[in-house]
């Protein structure tokens, strides 16, 4: 009994939608025709290449100033290495600055970020003196976390402020689209 009423049940499934398969409207409606191919136009020759527009091209250079320790003030050899920066980014189309202080692994942290901070900041300072916008520089510190060189004890002595140098930096990335 169950299957001859599941068997019913599915031929009425089947009518139905057999029926909805199609409507009165699509069996009366003529197909179109396909559409005549168009005409192939006479061979034409290529027209002369325009000429090459000057293209941008994107750059990125990067710098790296030192400081004295426990100093945020710029050394006066790294004022003529800024001054070599700031005459390349003259062709260039600056997009950002992004100048990012670090500071050596003597002193405590606080102290460290916020001297990192103040290089960042004294950089920005001298670009911008020297004619770059002060809206296209983002400065950051970034304190004694990023060292590059690693140097040996913990007494404070000349020869491990000397041996530490290399990590009381401000390093400059610029983006930037050369002029032509």
């Amino acid at each position: 009994m169950i299957n001859k009423l599941s068997s019913f049940l599915s031929a009425i499934v089947l009518l139905v939608f057999a029926g909805c398969a199609t409507t009165p409207e699509s069996a009366s409606a003529p197909v179109p025709a396909p559409a005549p191919a168009p005409a192939q136009p006479a061979a034409q020759p290529a027209p002369a290449p325009a000429p090459a527009a000057a293209k941008s091209e994107k750059i990125t250079t990067a710098s790296t100033v030192n400081f004295d320790f426990d100093r945020y003030v710029i050394r006066s050899d790294a004022r003529g290495h800024l001054d070599d920066a700031v005459g390349k980014l003259r062709s260039v189309n600056l997009e950002v600055i992004i100048a990012v202080g670090h500071a050596d692994r003597i002193g405590g942290d606080a102290y460290n970020m916020k001297l990192s901070v103040r290089r960042a900041d004294s950089v920005k300072a001298y670009l911008v003196s020297k004619g770059i916008a002060a809206s296209r520089i983002y400065t950051e510190g970034k304190g004694e976390r990023q060292q590059i060189k690693d140097c040996k004890g913990t007494k404070v002595s000349k020869s491990l402020i000397a041996c530490l140098e290399p990590n009381r930096r401000v390093e400059l990335e610029a983006v930037g689209t050369a002029m032509k």
